[in-house]
Parts: C-alpha cells; sequence; structure tokens
C-alpha cells in the first residue's frame, strides 16, 4: 500500500510537472501612445501631400521633395515599428523562455534560475528595455508587475506582465514542484 501511495505522488507530481504551461503575447497599446505617435506622423503625411500633390512648399524653410519623401517614410517605419514590438513570455517545464521583439530572445533553464518572485517593481523609467534598475534588466510593455529572476550567475531580469494573478500561481507551482 505504501508503496503504491508513493508511485501516486510521482505520478502527480510529473503530471503537475508536465502540465506547467504559461504564454502571455505584450503589446503596446496605450490610446494615448498611439493617439500621440499617429498623430505625430500625420505631420509628415500632411507635408508630403501639401508639398508635392498640392505645389505649395511646407514651411518658410521647406524640405527638398525627396526630404519630405525620406521623413515620411522614417514615420511610417517608426509606427510599424511600435506595431511590431512584442514581449512574450513562456513559461514551462524546461524554464522561462522571454523574447521581446526586435531587442533580446532568451531561453533560461530551471537550473540557471535562483529565485522567482512576482512583485511590483514600480516605476523604472518607462516601458520598453531598462537597464540597470535594481531589479537588474526590466522587460515591459506596460504596468508596474512582473516576474523579478535573481540568476545563479548573479544577473536579475524582471519580465513585465499583465496576467498577474496567472503568472503568480504559475511561479508557485515550479516552486512547489522543486524546479529552482
Amino acid at each position: 500500500m505504501r508503496l503504491e501511495n508513493q508511485y501516486l505522488l510521482s505520478r502527480m507530481s510529473t503530471e503537475n510537472f508536465n502540465n506547467l504551461h504559461f504564454i502571455e503575447e505584450q503589446r503596446f497599446t496605450q490610446w494615448w501612445l498611439w493617439v500621440l505617435l499617429i498623430g505625430i506622423a500625420l505631420i509628415p503625411v500632411y507635408g508630403t501631400y501639401q508639398q508635392l500633390y498640392l505645389g505649395i512648399p511646407m514651411g518658410s524653410k521647406p524640405l527638398p521633395d525627396i526630404g519630405m519623401i525620406l521623413f515620411l517614410l522614417f514615420m511610417l517605419g517608426f509606427l510599424a515599428f511600435f506595431w511590431m514590438l512584442k514581449l512574450t513570455t513562456e513559461i514551462d517545464k524546461e524554464g522561462i523562455k522571454m523574447n521581446y521583439f526586435p531587442f533580446t530572445d532568451k531561453a533560461l533553464k530551471w537550473e540557471e534560475v535562483k529565485s522567482a518572485e512576482v512583485l511590483d517593481y514600480g516605476f523604472v523609467g518607462g516601458w520598453g528595455v531598462r537597464i540597470g534598475t535594481k531589479y537588474g534588466t526590466v522587460y515591459n510593455t506596460s504596468g508596474k508587475m512582473g516576474v523579478a529572476l535573481i540568476l545563479k550567475n548573479g544577473k536579475k531580469i524582471c519580465i513585465g506582465t499583465q496576467r498577474v494573478e496567472e503568472m503568480k500561481k504559475i511561479v508557485e507551482d515550479a516552486k512547489e514542484l522543486g524546479v529552482f
């Protein structure tokens, strides 16, 4: 009977370990940010229209037509860049994977992680990639909650989350399973 219980406990732990899974994708979705970015991008759109199609120079010292077109393309590229930014976090039995396109792509095995804690990291100087905070490098798109990791090599990483309760649960499950 005792051996059967040990097998059942072992089987439950293996099943829980295999079920350890969390995926979150985050983007810059703040309405005010997009209003600002699109508003700024409309300036060269209007300027290009005015100068190239209406034949009215934009301002007292207008850019040459090619300069106006290049500025327009730069601003449209800047908008596309923000649109493509995506922070993806995946936690599973192997470890923690984090991809912040186009900045970084990290895969940490559980053996590399000394501790993990979901916490309020506060204001770290904005969103994006923040280097040199007390939580190490912070990767976020909004908010102020994330999973703070301390690695066995001494490095610190904090990954922002919008799904705080789910992140807390997955970190607690990983601790209970003894993966770090």
